[in-house]
């Protein structure tokens, strides 16, 4: 075991020799350099996440898995009742419900010089924004292309220096309509140096009392989703406060619910007996041996405490996405089911520990009329028990007014646009048709796709993407 290594990050010996070869990778400035070549250059995603269709069961699956009983989300039962006519999804879900799109690869050139960036280096969400343009329904299949936005090279008091990158996802349904657009921001840090540091090192770990637990419990009592009872904008004030809320304790079992709900299985892959060797034989970095000397995956950090030491942390931590869908969550909650949330911007800031329990609290800071709809901003804040602010967020949503009723649905800039082309069982006559315009042109000589697939043109910017 090292001797320079900070006490609460020390592990079992025998873990340490595997430990210390798994964080020894490094952050290059060649890797950096190699990373900017990708900036603006749009992919489809290949991709097929747990789910790949919004069933009825993925979106309540999805809902219970980041703690929303919210009937909106987890009942079929509901939905036709309300504004929407079904059950729908609760918005963060878009990202995470995925079949591959077609599109062309990478550029060759540009795939090779970006093999195999950052190896072993660690990424961890950050915050990310998402904006919404349309509900997800049962049945909607969603395909994305995504590209890097930016990159930056930024000191950091966890592990030297960190590289935040930002990629922007675009979502789209079988019916060519932009659903939403997600810009994630990610952090990459190398793992021996945040380790080094020992920026955590005096974070011990929660410990509750019956009172304490008391408390809590009196909040989750009072939460509640608003449902059907109108919020109309009219009687919203700037300085109104939303409803608290609480999340946690965090711990192993709301990890294992949140995974259950769909997340966290791309692109590296939570897999199991000869499916997991499979994936063991396609990405060996990725698995790191336990104490017992079996190659478990890296990903283990979020339920895994002695692995979570070897990158610079006390204890495991929760997932920033996780997070975000809190966030949501507590939106949702206040605005009711006629409302749209049309924009979150999130930032992580603390890690959210096994054992932590996080406070959310929120007010109203806005309200506006834009092109007819009803808008109302606000502010949110997570606070843990350490009284360490964790996360905030700002949100956008429309709600429903006394003169003009229910909000419209915002409109998704057109250059996020793709066209959808739909070939016949047995000929090489397509339809390219425009997702905004819904006109519609016959073209020839294409080769046959599956009906309702939605391709893009890889190497082309947002603007010009096109049937082929």
């Amino acid at each position: 075991m090292a001797d320079d290594t900070p006490a609460p990050f020390q592990v079992d010996p025998k873990l340490e020799e595997e430990f210390e070869r798994a964080i020894a990778y490094r952050l290059t400035d060649e890797d950096i350099e190699r990373a900017r070549l990708l900036i603006g250059i749009d992919t489809a995603s290949r991709h097929r996440e747990l789910y790949s269709m919004a069933t009825p069961d993925a979106l309540r699956n999805w809902a219970l898995g980041v703690g929303d009983d919210n009937p909106l989300y987890t009942e079929e039962d509901y939905g036709p009742a309300t504004r929407w006519g079904s059950q729908i999804g609760h918005g963060t879900m878009v990202g995470h419900i995925k079949t591959p799109m077609l599109g062309d690869p990478m550029p060759e050139e540009i795939r090779k010089q970006t093999k195999s960036l950052f190896r072993g280096v660690h990424v961890f969400v950050s915050g990310g924004t998402w904006d919404w343009y349309r509900p997800l329904y049962p049945g909607d299949r969603i395909f994305s292309f995504s590209g890097e936005e930016s990159l930056d090279v930024k000191p950091s008091e966890f592990a030297g220096r960190s590289v935040i990158q930002v990629r922007r996802d675009v979502a789209i349904n079988q019916r060519g309509e932009v659903v939403g657009v997600y810009r994630i921001l990610r952090v990459l840090t190398e793992r021996k140096t945040a380790r080094d540091r020992g920026k955590y090192a005096e974070i011990e770990a929660a410990h509750y009392t019956d009172a304490d637990l008391a408390k809590i419990d009196a909040i989750y009592e009072r939460e509640g989703p608003r449902g059907a009872k109108k919020r109309y904008w009219d009687d919203v004030e700037v300085g109104d406060a939303l409803q608290p809320m609480v999340k946690g304790p965090l711990t192993v079992t709301e990890m294992i619910a949140f995974h259950a709900g769909g997340y966290g299985f791309v692109p590296y892959g939570l897999r199991s007996s000869r499916v997991g060797f499979k994936n063991r034989r396609r990405i060996a970095p990725f698995y790191i041996k336990n104490e017992q000397g079996i190659p478990d995956v890296a990903q283990r950090l979020h339920w895994d405490s002695s692995w979570a030491k070897a990158i610079g942390n006390p204890m495991a931590y929760d997932y920033g996405v996780l997070r975000q869908s809190w966030f949501y969550h507590q939106v949702s909650d206040w605005a009711g089911d006629d409302a749209f949330i049309e924009r979150l911007e999130d930032s992580i800031r603390k890690f959210n520990y096994m054992g932590d329990t996080q406070f959310l609290t929120g007010e109203v800071v806005g309200k506006r009329e834009d092109a007819g709809r009803h808008l109302v901003d606000l502010k949110l804040r997570m606070v843990n028990q350490r009284d360490t602010e964790t996360a905030f967020a700002d949100a956008t949503v429309a709600l429903p007014s006394r003169t003009n009723g229910l909000p419209t649905l915002p409109i998704a800039p057109w250059i996020f646009s793709v066209r959808r082309r739909r070939c016949g069982p047995a000929t090489t006559n397509c339809q390219c048709s425009d997702a905004g315009s819904r006109t519609a042109k016959n073209v020839t000589g294409v080769r046959q796709v599956p009906r309702e697939a939605v391709r893009l043109k890889a190497t082309s910017s947002p603007a010009s993407k096109a049937c082929p």
